[in-house]
């Protein structure tokens, strides 16, 4: 990796509600899609500070980070993605103005990509996961 080259790092919660549905947020901007909340890293941040900032503009709260379970590299972003297990103790999200819905959803109606990344979070063993896409 040269000097100059453009890198990318993202930190991102997988929370669950109580009947184990994942969390996710629909954009407002780009392609639209729903994601896990978070995002990218700002200069200076740690991958927990990044985490709980983004998670506290995206739903209005603070959340709980419990471990880290994976870090992904995405090769259509060149980008490496943190994947945490946190936890909402407040369930009243408050959307940011980036974002229009959100929803909880069975890890079956997810992407092939984030459905690997969130098994392999809620499955955590105590090893940090890692994938390339």
């Amino acid at each position: 990796m040269a000097f100059n080259d453009t890198f990318r790092l993202s930190c991102h919660a997988v929370i669950t509600n109580d009947g184990g549905k994942v969390l996710l947020l629909k954009a407002n901007y780009g392609n639209y899609q729903w994601g896990l909340p978070g995002g990218a890293l700002e200069p200076g941040e740690t991958i927990h500070q990044a985490l709980i900032r983004e998670c506290l503009e995206e739903l209005g709260q603070v959340v709980e980070i419990q471990c880290l379970t994976g870090v992904y590299f995405h090769s259509a972003y060149n980008s490496q993605a943190f994947i945490f297990r946190a936890h909402l103790a407040q369930p009243n999200i408050v959307l940011s103005t980036e974002h229009d819905e959100y929803g909880f959803f069975e890890i079956e109606s997810l992407s092939t990509v984030q459905q690997r990344r969130v098994r392999e979070c809620l499955d955590f063993n105590g090893q940090v996961q890692s994938a390339a896409f």
